[in-house]
């Protein structure tokens, strides 16, 4: 079961990132079958700007939280997939086409099984 910290700042960057036009904000709690992280957070972006204007303003919300990233770098990549590593929580930020592709939340509710 996810520590109620993690649950806390988790919740705290999901409604940052649907107050910031994030598409269907998802947390899934992955402790009891990962041994690197607590919990994933998936947001759908909209288009490759959006994906980089929300990752930018993303990294003040992770200070603030005193979450340390694990990958921290200068640019964000134009594949549509950000992938921000908190440690504990990992944070997926996806275009429409790579989530549905990936799959991630069928991909670990399997896997919980």
């Amino acid at each position: 079961m996810m520590k109620e910290e993690i649950r806390e700042k988790a919740a705290a960057i999901s409604e940052f990132l649907v107050d910031h036009k994030g598409l269907e904000v998802t947390t899934i709690d992955v402790s009891e079958e990962c041994s690197w992280t607590e919990c994933f957070v998936i947001c759908t972006v909209t288009s490759l700007g959006h994906l980089r204007g929300l990752a930018r303003e993303l990294w003040g919300l992770l200070d603030e939280l005193g979450l340390e990233v694990n990958n921290r770098h200068k640019a964000v990549g134009d594949d549509g997939w950000e992938l921000i590593d908190c440690g504990d929580i990992v944070i997926h930020l996806m275009s429409q086409e790579l989530r549905d592709f990936y799959s991630l939340e069928k991909l670990w509710q399997k896997i919980g099984k």
